[in-house]
């Protein structure tokens, strides 16, 4: 294959085997060359982000393994998006043998080093990463797992089989409920406390839709749970709504410090930090461009910013000033941003 490390981090990837799992989604199995398998080792999680040429279009999209460390290959699983080209297209067209361009795994959306119960929560797709994490901590600790799976109906639940193997195998510590919408309409919040009665001292797990997302977190959170143990991983940010860029001050300049050079911009309203370095021909670090990776966290050291998506940086990372560039609106008139 030739270099497969590009000076963009990616990497050249051939698709291994092709698993239909419902109608609209699929896992790909993928090959990593021996030289690269170092970098693409991984904790259950974790996400790939793929470039892929559809219609003489680079594209970047991020994805979920769905396969366990422990497993001796790279598997990814992606469900079909409405209006939505790359998943549409590794539906149709990603076929035995296709190469596709991978960045090492990234995420935080990984186990804690505990033996606590885990409580998880998947909406859809969202049973993706939740798979990776189940699969690990049956098959290496003695951690108790509770999981609630929504999806519309039967025909669209992921892993349906594989699941109810591992229910019977791991009858004395796992546990699935289904939730199907068109059985009993959308998650609720009297669901969620139902479900997450009587769990102890817990790790909780939430992925899937926006509004699944909400709901499941606002109720565990408003049920006692610390924040420190709800821990979110979210597919997709929503477009930033028209107004939402507006401040009481207007942002005018843009200083950015990136390998010890100092380039300062004019703001054009509604960028983000991250598009403006792009716009100022700067090659700013990015991977998921979704709040949840942290490959393109700055810190701000004058003005402010406010992140429209957070997945990825602490409490205390936040409060020393670092954002992330690729939610980050500028607040004040001025904005000093460097990439450390």
């Amino acid at each position: 294959m030739g270099d497969n490390n590009g000076a963009d981090g990616f990497a050249p990837l051939r698709v291994k085997r092709v698993v239909r799992e419902t109608s609209d989604a699929v896992s790909l199995v993928l090959d990593v060359p021996d030289h690269c398998s170092a970098r693409f080792r991984y904790r259950a999680g974790q996400f790939l982000t793929l470039r892929v040429t559809v219609d003489g279009q680079d594209l970047r999209r991020c994805y979920s393994m769905s396969s366990a460390p422990v497993e001796d290959e790279l598997r990814i699983t992606v469900k079909r998006d409405p209006g939505g080209v790359v998943s549409n297209w590794l539906n149709d067209a990603a076929s035995e043998g296709v190469e596709i361009h991978a960045t090492p795994p990234e995420g935080r959306f990984c186990l804690r080093d505990n033996a606590d119960e885990i409580v998880a929560f998947a909406g859809g797709s969202g049973i993706t990463p939740i798979m990776s994490l189940v699969r690990t901590a049956l098959g290496s600790s003695p951690r108790r797992i509770r999981l609630f799976y929504a999806n519309r109906n039967r025909d669209s639940v992921i892993f349906a089989e594989a699941l109810d193997r591992l229910s019977e195998k791991h009858a004395d510590r796992l546990v699935v409920a289904h939730h199907l919408d068109d059985d009993r309409g959308v998650v609720t919040p009297d669901a969620v406390r139902s479900f997450i009665a009587g769990a102890g001292t817990a790790d909780f797990y939430i992925c899937g839709p926006g509004p699944f997302m909400d709901t499941v977190e606002a109720t565990v959170l408003e049920s006692g749970v610390p924040s420190q143990r709800v821990h979110l991983e979210r597919f997709s940010v929503d477009p930033v709504p028209v107004g939402v860029a507006e401040s009481s001050e207007t942002t005018e300049t843009v200083v950015i410090e990136l390998d010890g050079k100092t380039t300062t911009a004019e703001y054009r309203s509604g960028n983000t930090l991250l598009q403006t370095a792009r716009m100022s021909g700067l090659r700013a670090p990015s991977s998921c461009e979704t709040g949840s990776c942290g490959t393109c966290m700055a810190r701000i050291v004058t003005g402010s910013a406010r992140m429209l998506n957070n997945d990825a940086l602490d409490d205390d990372e936040v409060a020393e000033g670092w954002v992330l560039t690729c939610q980050s609106l500028p607040t004040s008139q001025k904005v000093h941003v460097v990439y450390e």
